[in-house]
């Protein structure tokens, strides 16, 4: 069985109120030699040669490729120092390179790497500092981090702990992403149907000429964006940016408010009056439809079905519909296949995509009469909305396994759980 610690002692630094009696405290620099990588080039990359290159990036291990020398020939802990994900920790074994934006931790003593692999996952994110790019850890901030020492044998043993709580507690949330991705198939399949073959099964089809999208029911018409809307654009950040959002006043709208199943205003932030009329041309009506133009969340959309006061800024559009289309039924096109494809042939710029206006109203819409639009809709929607429900159920529950995940890091590598007496491959009740 885990039990608790029954001695403790008070701790030298403040965030630690008593630690485990047997621990030693000192700051990382005491215990581990702290270096940087160097600048390599893209150029120099070469996807035959032996050694990898690790950088800033978290996906592939974080290797950005390899080339034909090493700089490193060693077991150590690596760390990104700024950009999104500053403060990840790894850890590098044998012969490899990094790049100026990683950090490295030499060990100085007798250290188990996994055990601080785990710590510092507890500890970075404390550290960080807001930066242009995201955040930074630069090497004077990786020195400062206060560090727990466990006798060595302990620091094994809460690696290995960890190893196996955390493995299976990854393997339950890739089961729920799995679910998801399959839930979110499942809801296009059903949006893609609705918007290109309709409710009857047996109605004649017409070849629209268009590979993407096939054929359409015969009697619907093919109709571009720029004649079933009264606008298109979008807003700007506000002179000032985040500086004049306020606490009361106007919502606004930005692209992390926008998702397929609606806004989600738990984050929103808001301006006041007088800023909301000087930006006449971005205020949002009722019923609007509003899509995502640039970066990560670009295509996301939804309608608007609150009549509250808002605005937007220039990452998101807003489409006007006329009474040719509902707002609802333009959304579920613009969610379908066929609206997405159109998003990612339509996007333009360098690193960061962006569609632009034009684009959009060259967009083309599979358009029933009004009353088979309303038909496909009170149909679909009921389902779709389920789908949302187990969706964002499951990313809930996704979410608490995450926080379950860390807390579990936090108290073992601090002490908090005593786990000497736990025996790998043992049902374990933490």
């Amino acid at each position: 069985m885990i039990k608790k610690y029954r001695e403790y002692k008070l701790s030298k630094f403040k965030w630690f109120e008593h630690v485990p009696v047997n621990w030693h405290e000192g700051k990382i620099s005491y215990f581990f030699e702290i270096g940087r990588g160097r600048v390599i080039s893209e150029l120099e990359l070469n996807p035959d040669a032996p050694y990898p290159v690790y950088s800033s990036q978290t996906k592939n291990d974080g290797c950005l490729g390899f080339i034909d020398t090493y700089d490193f020939d060693d077991n150590i802990l690596t760390w990104t120092t700024d950009g999104a994900n500053a403060g990840t920790v790894f850890i590098r074994s044998g012969k490899f390179n990094c790049t100026n934006v990683c950090g490295t931790l030499k060990p100085k003593v007798d250290v188990d790497l996994k055990y601080y692999l785990y710590y510092l996952q507890t500890m970075t994110p404390f550290y960080k500092r807001p930066d242009t790019n995201g955040a930074k850890i630069m090497n004077n901030e990786m020195a400062r981090i206060y560090c727990l020492i466990p006798p060595i044998q302990e620091q094994t043993k809460i690696a290995q702990y960890l190893d196996t709580q955390t493995a299976t507690i990854d393997q339950l949330i890739q089961q729920k992403e799995r679910l998801i991705e399959l839930l979110k198939e499942k809801r296009q399949a059903v949006i893609n149907e609705a918007v290109t073959k309709g409710l009857d099964f047996n109605a004649r089809m017409k070849d629209t000429g268009i590979e993407w999208l096939g054929e359409v029911p015969k009697q619907w018409n093919l109709v571009q964006i720029r004649h079933l809307n009264t606008k298109v654009g979008s807003g700007v950040t506000p002179k000032g940016g985040a500086e004049v959002y306020t606490e009361e006043g106007v919502i606004f709208i930005r692209s992390q408010n926008v998702h397929f199943d609606g806004l989600r205003l738990d984050d929103v932030v808001r301006i006041d009056f007088d800023t909301h009329e000087k930006m006449s041309g971005s205020k949002v009506h009722f019923k609007d439809v509003l899509l995502n133009i640039t970066g990560a969340s670009i295509g996301r959309c939804c309608v608007v079905n609150i009549s509250e006061e808002m605005n937007v800024n220039q990452h998101v559009c807003i489409i006007r519909p006329t009474q040719k289309i509902l707002p609802e039924y333009l959304n579920l096109v613009l969610q379908s296949n066929v609206g997405q494809v159109q998003i990612k042939l339509g996007t333009t710029g360098g690193n960061r995509e962006g569609l632009t206006f034009e684009a959009i109203k060259e967009f083309v819409i599979p358009l029933p009469d009004l009353k088979e639009q309303g038909e496909i809709l009170s149909t679909v929607q009921s389902s779709l909305d389920r789908y949302y429900e187990l969706e964002n159920l499951n990313t809930m529950q996704i979410d608490k396994m995450k926080e379950y995940r860390q807390s579990i890091i936090s108290e073992a590598v601090t002490g908090k759980i005593d786990v000497r007496d736990w025996q790998p491959n043992k049902k374990q009740v933490a």
